[in-house]
């Protein structure tokens, strides 16, 4: 076993007081440069804490800090009561051979759900720009969501220990029924909401409660391709109804009830995924007047609502959750790793949820249910709002402009939202394999079928337009040969 001495540790490093980077992070980032370089070599003990912190001139409570960061990053071993160690280094990733030299992720033969998920969410620094669902950093307010965390962790102190309410954490479910109630829809704070992990979570937990193998689901097409894998891994039967810009074709969507008698209907009813329209009034009638006549219940998937001008007429508050589950969520607006959404619903199946909820996670994460109350309550929200939907609403314009220059059509123009569903005029997985290969990412129709139908439809999200050359990119994309 080789010991390092303090010196050969530290070698030349002194603190920079009042830097940027703190003393505990200075020292942790020049052992993990020394280890990288092999200066420290696998296997060595590091020097104990205290000979440390009199070598470079620190408190033994930084060199603590430090080392239980090189722990945390994987670097270094402690082992009790022989200190801490370098840890062997595994090679690089295999996964990273099978990267493009355009810097993309090679697309399968096939490509699928899991394929997209996997490239959109990939680090941030390898991130193929083109079709990921999510607002860039600076659309948002990073700077508003980080005075709430920090609010927020003034003022909890020890509450944080234990576990929180199993419908949610209540002055947050206060705000929400106060929004919705303003909307028309009925919602109790302790009888008709229950917070969720997002909107997929909410719409898990209703698809767990309600499916069984077998069971037919009136669905979109096309629509949000992930709740077709979450319905299937439930062996539910996917019915698609298509959907039209004032919404589901009425006829289709009342014979298919009538010949698979459906236990539920879900539909993205504002601003619509992946296609940016709203249901009429008209139509939200209709599908209401349905499910009373052939029984099923209806799923209101509300994630993008925000976006729509002035706000969207709601199912739920025609119908008043009686037939209706709504799903909302906040981290399209704020920050997507900031996991925190809603279901509105009647009491009755409010408290079956919730106890599904206990069964399969205990309850949901307080600090960020916390972090969405204070961002409310402090009265920035709608504002913000405002701001992203102007933002939103000119990029839209640049990308459907852009689209229309490169020859691609655009059947019926989205009324508000962050997507474009364009018409590429030949089989859309081709073209998306070929982006892939060039470090770009597309989502294709077929995708958002389904039934995974061949399609020459491709989504495109309109935060394509802050990236630089990425119209030169789609072009490349588009003239290259068929794959």
């Amino acid at each position: 076993m080789t010991v390092v001495s303090p010196s050969e540790a530290a070698a030349d490093w002194r603190p920079v007081r009042q830097a940027d980077a703190t003393l505990v992070a200075q020292l942790a980032d020049d052992v993990a440069r020394r280890i990288d370089d092999q200066g420290l070599r696998p296997g060595t003990r590091l020097p104990s804490i205290r000979k440390m912190a009199e070598q470079a001139g620190v408190s033994r409570f930084t060199v603590v800090e430090a080392y239980d960061r090189l722990v945390a990053r994987g670097l270094v071993q402690s082992r009790r009561g022989a200190g801490f160690f370098v840890r062997a280094r595994r090679g690089p990733l295999a996964a990273a051979a099978v990267r493009s030299p355009a810097g993309g992720q090679a697309a399968p033969v096939r490509i699928d759900v899991a394929w997209l998920l996997r490239s959109m969410f990939r680090e941030p620094d390898s991130a193929m720009p083109g079709g990921a669902g999510l607002l860039p950093a600076d659309w948002l307010d990073p700077g508003m969501v980080a005075a709430a965390v920090r609010a927020v962790g003034r003022s909890v102190r020890g509450q944080l220990v234990t576990y929180g309410s199993p419908l949610g954490y209540a002055p947050l479910r206060q705000q929400l029924a106060s929004r919705l109630q303003a909307d028309g829809v009925p919602a109790h704070p302790d009888h008709n909401l229950l917070t969720t992990n997002g909107v997929t979570h909410g719409l898990d937990l209703v698809a767990r409660h309600f499916i069984r193998p077998g069971d037919a689901v009136l669905v979109e097409d096309p629509a949000w391709f992930v709740i077709f894998g979450r319905l299937a891994a439930f062996g539910a039967r996917l019915i698609g109804v298509p959907r039209g810009p004032d919404g589901p074709d009425i006829e289709q969507l009342d014979r298919l009830a009538a010949l698979h008698k459906p236990r539920l209907f879900i539909i993205n009813s504002a601003v619509h995924n992946p296609t940016g329209h709203t249901l009429s009034a008209g139509a939200a009638y209709d599908i209401l007047r349905l499910a009373e006549r052939h029984d099923f219940l209806v799923v209101e998937d509300d994630t993008y609502g925000e976006l729509h001008p002035g706000g969207a007429m709601k199912l739920a508050s025609l119908d008043r959750l009686n037939r209706v589950i709504l799903a909302g969520g906040f981290s399209k607006m704020l920050a997507a790793s900031l996991r925190v959404g809603y279901l509105a619903g009647n009491a009755e199946l409010v408290q079956k949820l919730a106890d599904l909820k206990m069964l399969a996670g205990l309850t949901t994460p307080e600090l960020g249910e916390r972090v969405v109350h204070r961002v409310l309550v402090e009265g920035q929200y709608r504002r913000h709002v405002e701001r992203v939907r102007a933002r939103v609403n000119a990029a839209r314009q640049q990308c459907l402009a852009a689209l229309a220059e490169l020859g691609l059509g655009i059947p019926h123009e989205p009324h508000a939202g962050m997507f474009v569903w364009a018409d590429c005029g030949r089989d859309a997985e081709g073209l998306a394999r070929t982006a892939a290969d060039r470090g770009l990412l597309l989502a294709p129709g077929s995708l958002f079928s389904p039934v995974q139908a061949p399609s020459s439809m491709l989504r495109f999200s309109v935060a394509m337009v802050s990236t630089p050359g990425i119209w030169k990119a789609v072009a490349e994309v588009l003239a290259a040969p068929g794959r």
